[in-house]
C-alpha cells in the first residue's frame, strides 16, 4: 500500500519555462528552500535515467536523498523516483510525477506524490509524514512560482 498526496499550482509563465525550470538543477540554489547541495551523476541535457543526489537541511539535520528520471515528456510529464534505501532514510520509495498543462503566458503543475516501500513502524510513520510531505512539495512549488514570476 502506498501513501498519496497531490498539490496544485498556477504559475504566470510559460509552461516551457515552468517544465525546464522544474528540471534545472542549477537554478534550484535560488529557490529550494533548505538545500545543501546538489551533485549530478552524469552530464548533459536532463533526460530520462539522469541521477542526482540532493542534500537539504530538514528538521534541523541534513539529509541526502538519491533522484533518478524516470520519464520526461517534454513540457507535459517529468517523474522524479527518489530510492530511500540509497539515501538518508535508507528506506522506501518515492514517485514525484509532475502533470503541466497550459496556453500562452500561463501554466499549471499538478505534482502527485506516492510513497512506498515502506513496512511495519516505517509504514505507519510514513502516513504521519503525507501531510509533511504535502506541505513541503506546497512550498517548494511556491518558491519555485516566486522565482519564476519575479525573474521573467
Amino acid at each position: 500500500m502506498s501513501i498519496e498526496f497531490e498539490v496544485e499550482r498556477d504559475f504566470r509563465v510559460p509552461k516551457e519555462r515552468l517544465y525546464d525550470a522544474l528540471l534545472d538543477l542549477e537554478a534550484a540554489e535560488h529557490w529550494m528552500q533548505g538545500l545543501v547541495g546538489i551533485e549530478r551523476k552524469d552530464a548533459g541535457p536532463m533526460r530520462e535515467g539522469s541521477t542526482w543526489i540532493e542534500t537539504r537541511k530538514m528538521y534541523g539535520s541534513k539529509a541526502s536523498e538519491h533522484f533518478e528520471v524516470v520519464e520526461l515528456v517534454p513540457n507535459e510529464k517529468i517523474v522524479i523516483r527518489v530510492d530511500g534505501t540509497k539515501g538518508t532514510t535508507g528506506k522506501g520509495e518515492y514517485l514525484f510525477t509532475y502533470r503541466i498543462a497550459g496556453t500562452g503566458g500561463k501554466s499549471n503543475v499538478r505534482l502527485h506524490g506516492e510513497i512506498g516501500g515502506l513496512t511495519g513502524l516505517t509504514k505507519l510513520f510514513g502516513k504521519m509524514m503525507a501531510g509533511p510531505f504535502k506541505k513541503a512539495t506546497a512550498k517548494d512549488l511556491d518558491a519555485l512560482k516566486d522565482y519564476l514570476e519575479s525573474n521573467q
